[in-house]
């Protein structure tokens, strides 16, 4: 087995990748690197994300810069600010016992006044760049591009994709005419060819391409769910994992990320949303959201998610498939990375399959087909796991002494009636949205075969969010305005008959929404959703109707509650 020390490496550069736990080159790394350490040479890259290729670059760009020149001699250009935060970020850190090397970042959605002011400070040796802000620095006139000898184009057939080809031509035409070019890509389409024919000179050349396609590491599943049901089938499948369960989802649009980051969140789930219509200081702050696990399910974009890098996600979540066999590669490779196991699951619905097969052809493996697990089995196992976080408790001196003091209130009642009110108030907390089975035949229906299964495709579900059954009952919803159809309910004066107003003393400003405050009370208060009515947001405060039957139970369970760090205030109105 190599290892980074047999690979010829500067002594530093192996202290700083031990002191990341990298001790064994992937095999990207254990080919490229001996090439481009040894040989001044055009290289050509071929494998897919999450194999290392920052490190099989970036290694050898540190040992080739010239720490006595402080100037740009290495440009890396990456098709999105997350990636490029990122290449910057390891970059760094390879070069952390390398003091004199300085790697700068560079790039849109950003103020290019601060960026500029940076550059001039630190004087980097190698510059990450996304090509859009690196052609408004050279217009600036601000970056001088003469001393550059290596120039990187990491996830080049995205940047292709993205609309960027002029861009690389303007760039690179700014270069030396000598300078080494170094190209990675996870699929070699025409655009690549051309690129290589144009600005390579014999170039060496990898490709695990194939090693990766049979990642072991990765647990390949579907389910067959029809088209509006697949929202649902999420749900049920987050419940039935756990807590543990850390996902990317993906989505064919901007827009089907939001809408489904949103209607999760109003039904009580801690989802973001990563879309190409988000400012820099938006995405950073999903981000640290999502890599702090404050936030575990993240929706996002196919290009979106270029950039994002954890190493310990346990799923991937396909809402729906890709059209070409490269983006499923990338997303799935986002999981089962660093040695650790993973599973990728695809939402498959009737029109879909043919797609599902040729995927399987291709890839050469056979997917798993599951079952999406009913409402009872969901509830059994929210069940069955309180129930063994209850059993994993160890009983305390403390705790065995109040024993005597509840028995005398307990004693009326037997051990199955303890038991019954046990699970009564674990299944009460279970978020089963819409009943039935969510699993679709083979066959599917009318509305998910032929031309309309097409034709509706990148609408983000428009026809389906109408109707009640999409998300289950709306009357189980809650949180909803405008969404009471309750029966024993009748709306008076702008607030349903029946209801109590409560005002909270948090809003928008503390980043709450609709969806935190939904799960804040049922979970504080035992109350289920469906007893809940309208929610108001305002800047510093929230306005929500729960049913008078319930309401005397809210301002005691509030008690001595806090959110984040802040004392929550409930107080009745009206």
């Amino acid at each position: 087995m190599q290892t980074f020390e047999s690979l010829g490496l500067n002594e530093n550069i192996v202290k700083a990748l031990q002191d990341l736990n990298i001790t064994t080159p992937t095999p990207i790394q254990e080919q490229a690197i001996p090439m481009l350490l040894n040989e001044a040479t055009d290289f050509l890259g071929l494998a897919q994300t999450g194999t290392g290729k920052t490190a099989a670059f970036g290694i050898p760009l540190i040992e080739h810069i010239d720490i006595d020149i402080h100037a740009v001699q290495a440009v890396v250009l990456s098709p999105t600010r997350e990636l490029a935060q990122q290449i910057a970020q390891q970059l760094t850190h390879f070069s952390k016992y390398l003091p004199k090397i300085e790697v700068g970042v560079v790039y849109g959605g950003a103020a290019i006044s601060n960026q500029i002011r940076d550059l001039k400070r630190m004087r980097p040796q190698i510059l990450v760049a996304t090509p859009g802000r690196m052609i408004d620095l050279i217009d600036r006139k601000v970056l001088n591009l003469s001393n550059v000898r290596f120039a990187v184009l990491d996830e080049a057939d995205e940047m292709l994709n993205m609309g960027f080809k002029e861009d690389i031509d303007t760039i690179l035409s700014f270069t030396q005419h000598d300078k080494n070019t170094w190209l990675f890509s996870a699929t070699m389409p025409p655009d690549i060819r051309n690129i290589v024919h144009k600005y390579m000179k014999d170039p060496l050349e990898v490709s695990i391409i194939s090693k990766e396609n049979l990642n072991t590491n990765i647990k390949h599943q579907f389910a067959l769910v029809k088209r509006f049901d697949k929202e649902a089938a999420i749900q049920r499948i987050i419940d039935a994992e756990g807590g543990d369960m850390y996902c990317l989802i993906f989505c064919r649009t901007k827009a089907e990320t939001q809408r489904l980051s949103s209607s999760m969140g109003e039904s009580g789930y801690a989802v973001e949303a990563i879309h190409g219509d988000l400012s820099q200081q938006q995405r950073n702050a999903v981000m640290r959201k999502f890599k702090s696990k404050q936030v575990r399910i993240l929706a996002a974009t196919d290009v979106a998610a270029r950039g994002i890098d954890v190493n310990d996600l346990t799923h991937v979540i396909h809402y729906d498939l890709p059209d070409e066999l490269a983006f499923y590669t990338h997303r799935s490779g986002r999981t089962g990375r660093a040695g650790k196991t993973g599973t990728a699951i695809s939402l498959v619905s009737p029109a879909e399959q043919r797609k599902l097969f040729a995927i399987e052809r291709q890839l050469k493996a056979k997917f798993e087909k599951i079952m999406i697990p009913s409402a009872d089995e969901v509830k059994l196992k929210s069940v069955q796991s309180k129930l063994d976080e209850l059993l994993s408790v160890e009983e305390t001196d403390e705790a065995k002494s109040w024993v005597h003091a509840f028995l005398e209130q307990l004693e009326f009642l037997s051990k199955e009636d303890i038991i019954a009110k046990y699970i009564t108030g674990v299944m009460e907390r279970v978020r089963v949205e819409k009943g039935g089975d969510l699993n679709a035949s083979a066959g599917g229906s009318r509305d998910d075969r032929g031309r309309r299964s097409d034709r509706d495709r990148g609408r983000s579900d428009r026809s389906d969010r109408g109707r009640p059954n999409v998300r289950g009952r709306r009357e189980d919803r809650g949180g909803r305005e405008g969404n009471y159809d309750k029966p024993f309910n009748k709306r008076v004066g702008g607030k349903e008959e029946n209801m109590k107003t409560f005002e909270i003393n948090l809003g928008k400003g503390d980043e709450l929404n609709k969806g935190d405050l939904l799960k804040i009370i049922c979970d504080t208060t035992g109350v289920r959703s469906k007893y809940i009515g309208r929610i108001d947001m305002f800047g510093d405060k929230a306005k929500f109707d729960i049913e008078v039957a319930k309401a005397d139970s809210i301002q005691p369970a509030f008690k001595g509650l806090r959110f984040k760090g802040r004392a929550i205030k409930v107080d009745p109105k009206g």
